[in-house]
Order: structure tokens, then C-alpha cells, then sequence
């Protein structure tokens, strides 16, 4: 199976930059427009697609993506519609790699080795399973790994060097750092925070390092984007999306294309238009 997260990782290195990596709640605002949504994401420049499975109790979310959540599970999305619109934007794009993000608890639901095998038919590259430690994940990591799919894991600003070796070990894909402790769509880190943090966990690993949580603005995505090798967007996608969902917002595959169109372009030349501090620097 084409490695496409290696592809396209390797395609941003090859350009000098990094990757955009967009979120969005599967089958938010509903199952009709759920797929547009998807187009729209590619057509603006995504890299990489975060696909969240609908959940009724997000722990980590904020209210953007919590509200996104209740909205597609009224839709009636559940896995099962999850994996189908997946095999969907397959048979049209077989290059964007697509990554299942969310809880544990619809995957074990839905039965841990069935879900494997389901996810790499229908064309998921991986899954990044927020309340599962790696500690605890023995019953899907190597299900995961039998059926050649990513087993992306998370780093906080709290995971420290002697915890970092415990979250690398059995991770793949790329490891995502979340930026500041909270929930998602909370305020932003600092730069220098970011970029100390981006050199310490690449000191320690070979896999790209992906800054999400409190990224809203292109701005702020290409001042993330000097110093990791992808900058992860989804509470403001996500706000968009509501906003169709409550009438105040026409043309909604549109506006998607149109905002992630201007992430991608700040993402691409913030290596053009900033100096990089090397790893030695941030740490003097």
C-alpha cells in the first residue's frame, strides 16, 4: 500500500515548507453536504485531511467542535457513515491522506479489529485516538499496525523527556504536538514557545512534527509553520461550518475553499518571508 502521509510529508520537504493540515467533524453540517466540504478542503490546499469521528462527550474539544459533534450526530452520522464517506472520497482521491481523529469509544463500539480492518479498505491512512494513552492502546495499536495504518500520537507542552520515549514508541505517521494545555479553539502558544518545543521533540524523533490547537488565522498558521513541518487548523473550519449550519453562512464548500485557500498560501511562503532559528539557537 503507497505510504501517502510519507508521499506528501516528503513532497512539503521537497518544497520548503510545511504541511496544512485541516480538521473537520465527519458528516458536520449533515451527511448531504458532509462530502463538498471534503473537495473543498483539497481544492484550497489541504496536504492532509483530519476527520473526526462524531462523539457525544469530546473531551478535549471546545465549544466550536463540540457544537460540531452534536451536529452531525443529529445528521445520523455514525462510523459505519464515517468509513462510507471515506471509500467516497477515495474513488475520487486516491493521493490526500486522511487521517481518522476522535475517541475511543465508537471504535470500541464498533469492535477494535473489525474497525482496522474497515479503515484501511476504505482508505484511512491512520487514526489519532485523543483519550487513548499509549499505555492503554495494546488493543488497537497493533491491529493498526497489522493492516499498515498510522498510529499517530499525541505530545503536550507537559510531556516531559521522560515520558516523550513512552508516546514515540509504536507512534507513526508524524507526531502531533498540542501547542497549549486545554481544549481545542483556546488561545494560541507563543512563538518562541512553539519553536523551542518543535526542536526539542525533533531532537528526539525522526517523524515530522505536526503544532495544532489555537491556530485560527493565517497568520498564525505560517508563524507555526517556520519552525514545524505542519501546522494543524480545525476549530475555525469547524466555526465556519456552524455558521451554515445557523443561516449565516451561503455557499458553504465556497467559503471552506476560500478560507483553507488563504492558510495554505500563508503556510507555503512563511519560509520565504521568515528567518528559521536552527535548533542550536532556540536552545541558547
Amino acid at each position: 500500500m503507497t505510504d501517502r502521509l510519507a508521499s506528501r510529508f516528503a513532497a512539503c520537504v521537497r518544497d520548503n515548507r510545511a504541511a496544512l493540515v485541516t480538521f473537520v467533524t465527519a458528516g458536520d453540517p449533515d451527511l448531504d453536504r458532509a462530502p463538498a466540504i471534503l473537495a473543498a478542503l483539497v481544492a484550497g490546499g489541504a496536504d492532509i485531511i483530519e476527520l473526526g469521528m462524531p462523539f457525544t462527550d469530546p473531551m478535549a474539544d471546545g465549544p466550536a467542535i463540540q457544537d460540531g459533534n452534536l451536529r452531525s450526530l443529529t445528521a445520523g452520522t455514525t462510523l459505519t457513515a464515517v468509513l462510507a464517506m471515506v471509500t467516497a472520497f477515495r474513488a475520487k482521491d486516491a493521493t490526500t491522506p486522511l487521517i481518522l481523529m476522535g475517541y475511543f469509544n465508537p471504535i470500541l463500539a464498533y469492535g477494535p479489529e473489525r474497525f482496522a480492518a474497515d479503515a484501511a479498505a476504505a482508505g484511512l491512512d491512520g487514526t489519532i485516538v485523543v483519550d487513548l494513552p499509549p499505555e492503554e492502546d495494546g488493543e488497537l495499536s497493533p491491529l493498526l499496525a497489522t493492516h499498515g495504518l498510522h498510529n499517530v500520537r499525541l505530545a503536550t507542552p507537559t510531556t516531559d523527556a521522560a515520558r516523550l520515549p513512552t508516546v514515540l514508541s509504536g507512534a507513526s505517521g508524524f507526531l502531533y504536538y498540542v501547542a497549549v494545555a486545554g481544549i481545542t479553539g483556546a488561545a494560541s502558544a507563543a512563538d518562541a514557545d512553539v519553536a523551542a518545543a518543535v526542536a526539542r521533540l525533533k531532537a528526539a524523533t525522526d517523524l515530522p512534527v505536526a503544532v495544532g490547537f489555537g491556530i485560527k488565522t493565517p497568520v498564525q498558521a505560517a508563524a507555526v509553520a517556520v519552525h514545524a513541518d505542519a501546522v494543524v487548523v480545525g476549530s475555525a473550519i469547524v466555526a465556519l461550518i456552524g455558521g451554515a449550519a445557523a443561516g449565516r453562512v451561503n455557499d458553504l464548500p465556497e467559503q471552506v475553499e476560500a478560507f483553507v485557500a488563504g492558510l495554505a498560501g500563508a503556510v507555503r511562503g512563511a519560509r520565504r518571508t521568515q528567518p528559521t532559528a536552527s535548533p542550536a539557537e532556540i536552545a541558547a
